[in-house]
């Protein structure tokens, strides 16, 4: 009975153990108790982070982005070098895509450097020297992620980062909600979260009534990916905010989905009544396309009619979530005059810009590029 008594008692503690809050984990740093929480990072790993965060560094595309809209910059405690690029010298055409670089650059210049981009470019010798509580990295794996856990012995969490189709995708809330969780920031996160959905939704009741009979046909092209600008042959099956308006994208019958490089000739067959133009691949291909072979171009009737509109580089270092809500709101004011008469794009992209990262920044991003504007080539 006496045996039975004790090992009832050990079974005891052992499920009070194993079903205990993960607040009650523990952890030594620099000789101090410090409680911790387990979590799930978006790589899939369990990771236990200080239950209190004060201190982070972040590395990837789209980690700082994500950072500074849950106004957590406070913690930073270091940053990547392509992060304080000089706004108006020679990386500025890299910086001015980046709203919250330009929000915060300065601030980001008197932070130490963490490393150049990339996960791969980190340096965790000057990680470790800063101290962090947590690293934050994002479009990594698993094993790196524990490689840089295991030589920093900090823990690491990774964040999934990547296009979306709609304002309201898991691609876009998981991250933050992620973040919003690590970093003890949750009701900003889901503030963030709630402001893209409520934009949608805006967007959504404004075309309701609009009948797919009046509907024009529409491409996007230009679109810059991870390697670079590209010409009018760059363009995506599922544009979010061509998905998010009702668009008739006629890219969309494509199997590739999201970006994708056509042949020019299959523009052509298409025809679209109004073109998009990515403002990167303008600048950077189309227009000097457009020099060499103009008759390609006046081919295409939305060259012919005037119906060409420049849209903000919407990527740089990975999607910036608040430009491709711009770009969807003055995309919708070409596209349905009526619906989106009360809206001025700039203000609008202000609006969206002053909201995520604390600082209206367009007319700074038009400084460098272009603003939302109808194109018209053929007066050269």
């Amino acid at each position: 009975m006496y045996k039975n008594g004790i090992l009832a008692i050990i079974l005891s503690l052992m499920i009070a153990l194993s079903f205990s809050g993960c607040v009650d984990n523990t952890a030594q740093t620099s000789g101090e108790t410090v409680k911790t929480v387990e979590i799930v990072d978006l790589a899939g790993r369990t990771v236990e982070v200080p239950e209190d965060v004060e201190k982070i560094v972040c590395s990837g595309p789209g980690a700082l982005r994500l950072v500074t809209y849950l106004q957590a910059d406070d913690m930073l405690v270091g940053v990547e070098s392509c992060e304080q690029a000089d706004i108006t010298g020679a990386g500025k055409q890299y910086a001015l895509a980046k709203p919250y670089t330009i929000a915060n650059v300065d601030y980001f210049k008197t932070l130490p450097t963490i490393g150049t981009q990339f996960v791969d470019g980190l340096n965790c010798e000057n990680i470790v020297n800063v101290n962090p509580d947590v690293i934050i990295i994002s479009m990594s794996t698993a094993g790196v992620a524990d490689n840089i856990q295991t030589k920093t012995g900090i823990p690491v969490v990774v964040l999934d980062y990547d296009e979306f189709e709609s304002f309201t995708d898991k691609d876009l809330a998981d991250p933050l909600t992620l973040l919003g969780k690590v970093l003890n920031r949750e009701e900003r996160a889901q503030a963030v979260i709630d402001f893209f959905a409520d934009a949608e939704n805006d967007i959504s009741n404004r075309i309701s009534n609009v009948s797919d009979s009046e509907k024009p046909s529409v491409y996007v092209g230009g679109l810059n990916a991870a390697k670079g600008s590209h010409g009018i042959e760059s363009t995506s099956s599922v544009f979010a905010p061509f998905e998010v308006l009702k668009a008739k994208n006629v890219a969309e019958s494509l199997e590739t989905k999201k970006q994708v490089y056509i042949n020019k000739e299959q523009l052509i067959e298409w025809n679209p009544d109004i073109i998009f133009i990515d403002i990167a691949g303008y600048t950077s291909v189309i227009n000097e396309d457009y020099e060499k072979n103009p008759e390609y171009y006046e081919s295409l009737s939305a060259f012919k009619n005037g119906d060409v509109y420049l849209i903000y580089r919407y990527k740089s270092y990975m999607v910036d979530y608040g430009t491709v809500l711009a770009n969807t709101y003055y995309i919708g004011t070409v596209l349905y005059p009526e619906e989106f008469s009360d809206i001025d794009p700039e203000a609008k992209a202000d609006e969206i810009y002053e909201f995520l990262v604390g600082e209206a920044v367009y007319d700074k991003m038009a400084e460098n590029f272009e603003g939302f504007k109808k194109l018209d080539l053929s007066n050269q």
